[in-house]
């Protein structure tokens, strides 16, 4: 079956920490809200430490057109999106040798924080040595779920086609959508909670000679994807186009419809190829907050230590939407070498929607 191969991140220029975001937020916010001292407790209860921008605060306390922000994030996505490219390409703690860009039989570009056509793989392409050949599949407006959409898409094109090396880059650049005269609650958590990053993935399918690419003795192999849409769920989370750019749209009941949905969402899956829930060593999920991990905690009846690498992902950067769950797929990449050991990459988005990437590690 295809493998995941390599993985390369990109933090953005801006590490800020959240007290330093929790002062800038004070300042913008304090007269549109009496009671901001106690919302900005959000800021704290969320347990997040650090996070990545690609402009520094000063940038934010400026007016900006969406135009402006427009071209902010094509600019920025596009030099990320290289690093991140170049970085899961030349990764030594995962591959014998680099992997050529005109290697790539397809690439995936996933997205949601932007505009841009051509799309941000059409101006990576024409800075790196590409072929010009190499199939372009970019996916916009899954959100926080579009990460694990698109590797389970790249899987599933290294299924039909297994000879083909295919990446999967994606670019969130959340901040740039940043409203400072929005006064809803939504943008305020949304302020506490999402960063920017880059992340991309290297797929192969098994006639691919993954043995001469490989360093590890074993890699996560595809078993199955699932998608799932919740009915008449569209205003959970998402965004408000308006003359200004993007306004975010997160539901304070996400939390609650992960407890009472994601179970039956996620057992009958497993149980297709003969797993319990028990059965996943790993449980490889995006980090939406801390509250999204607890939900998934109590819905699944899962201890606390197989959400802990995505809590510490979520505290070193903030939630970067789709690029999350490649930043906790990361981590994992770096330590299982367990052959047989079962894992389940699970993100949530807009829709309400899941997204699950059933794996197993396998010997090369």
């Amino acid at each position: 079956m295809p493998k995941i191969v390599s993985v390369g991140i990109c933090k953005p220029t801006y590490s800020m920490t959240q007290e330093a975001v929790v002062a800038f937020a004070k300042e913008m916010f304090s007269g549109a809200f009496s009671d901001i001292q106690r919302l900005l407790q959000v800021f704290q209860n969320g347990q997040i430490e650090t996070r990545n921008f690609a402009k520094d605060l000063s940038w934010f306390r400026r007016e900006h057109t969406w135009e402006e922000k427009n071209h902010a994030y094509i600019e920025c996505a596009t030099l990320f999106g290289v690093k991140a490219i170049q970085t899961c390409l030349q990764n030594d703690a995962f591959l014998q040798r680099r992997v050529e860009e005109n290697e790539v039989d397809a690439f995936f570009f996933i997205s949601s924080t932007g505009l841009s056509t051509p799309t941000i793989d059409v101006k990576i392409m024409n800075r790196l040595s590409f072929s010009p050949h190499t199939k372009r599949i970019p996916i916009w407006g899954l959100g926080c779920a579009g990460g694990a959409s698109g590797l389970a898409r790249a899987l599933e094109y290294c299924k039909a086609f297994p000879r083909a090396k295919v990446i999967v880059l994606a670019v969130e650049l959340c901040s740039l959508t940043f409203q400072r005269h929005d006064v809803s609650k939504s943008n305020l958590i949304g302020t506490s909670l999402f960063a920017d990053g880059a992340a991309c993935i290297l797929v192969a399918g098994e006639e691919a000679d993954i043995c001469s690419l490989s360093l590890l003795p074993a890699l996560p192999a595809y078993l199955d994807a699932q998608s799932t849409l919740l009915k008449d769920s569209e205003d959970v989370m998402g965004w408000d186009v308006k003359n200004e750019g993007l306004y975010v749209v997160f539901s304070k009941h996400i939390p609650t419809l992960i407890k009472t949905w994601l179970r039956p969402n996620i057992e009958p899956f497993v149980r297709k190829h003969g797993l319990t829930l028990s059965d996943i060593t790993h449980f490889i999920a995006h980090p939406g907050g801390k509250k999204v991990l607890e939900a998934y905690q109590e819905a699944l009846d899962m201890p606390s230590q197989k959400t802990e690498t995505s809590l510490n992902v979520l505290k070193e950067n903030g939630n970067m939407s789709s690029v999350t769950v490649f930043y906790v797929l990361e981590r994992y990449m770096r330590r299982v070498r367990q052959t047989g050991e079962i894992g389940m990459i699970a993100a949530l988005g807009p829709g309400f929607s899941s997204e699950l990437v059933l794996v197993r590690w396998e010997d090369i």
